[in-house]
């Protein structure tokens, strides 16, 4: 579904992924790990198509994610770190998902729910100005509602509380449907029991790809 090909990416004078080679198919449940700085987000919006490769490239389903963005995003759901600074209201923010997305409004409610967060009680709010908590669970929720058959999840609990990671990852593992995961994390305990694959990187390689039981 994903294949790398010699994929590098300067940042000025910094070689931030050094001539990757790497494929993710079908039902890889994959743990991206490493040190700060060694490549993982770098790949990661490399494969979505926010950065251009200095050489090399990356093909999503055979498309290419730069020149045909709009038709590979349509099969990846993101969820960044960070939550990006979206100034739209939550009404705005989950009617822009489901008519650009086809997404079922029905589900967005319930995975929020499930991830207690009660989208109706701040539906007139700016998504800018809820916690970091409260983003990343929306967040969370829309990407689970759209039913990706790629989903890319770049420290998915950094700002959630325990139980919240709990509802996270047993959301995930309830999620039946034939997908890719891609989770890069740092807390491989969190991710052992739901991942067949481990990849470790460093200083912008590929240094393990495992597939564990």
């Amino acid at each position: 579904m994903i294949k790398v090909i010699n994929l590098s990416k300067k940042f000025g004078s910094h070689l931030s992924l050094d001539s990757v080679n790497i494929e993710f198919n079908l039902n890889d449940s994959v743990a991206l790990m490493g040190a700060n700085g060694a490549g993982k987000t770098t790949l990661i919006r490399s494969i979505l198509g926010y950065y251009h490769p200095s050489s090399g490239g990356v093909r999503v389903n055979g498309l290419d994610p730069i020149k045909e963005r709009t038709e590979v995003l349509k099969h990846v759901s993101f969820v960044p770190q960070l939550p990006p600074p979206i100034k739209l209201s939550v009404s705005e923010l989950i009617s822009y998902v489901c008519k650009s997305s086809g997404v079922d409004e029905q589900r967005i409610y319930h995975y929020s729910n499930a991830m207690k967060f009660d989208i109706r009680t701040n539906l007139h709010k700016s998504f800018f100005k809820l916690s970091g908590g409260m983003k990343q669970k929306l967040l969370i929720a829309i990407s689970l509602a759209k039913e990706s058959e790629i989903v890319i999840y770049d420290e998915p609990t950094a700002n959630l509380d325990p139980k919240a990671r709990e509802d996270f990852y047993r959301l995930i593992q309830e999620s039946k449907k034939e997908k890719l995961a891609l989770f890069v994390t740092h807390r491989i305990e969190e991710v052992q029991a739901i991942v067949n694959r481990q990849v470790y990187m460093d200083m912008g390689k590929i240094v393990s790809d495992e597939k564990v039981v």
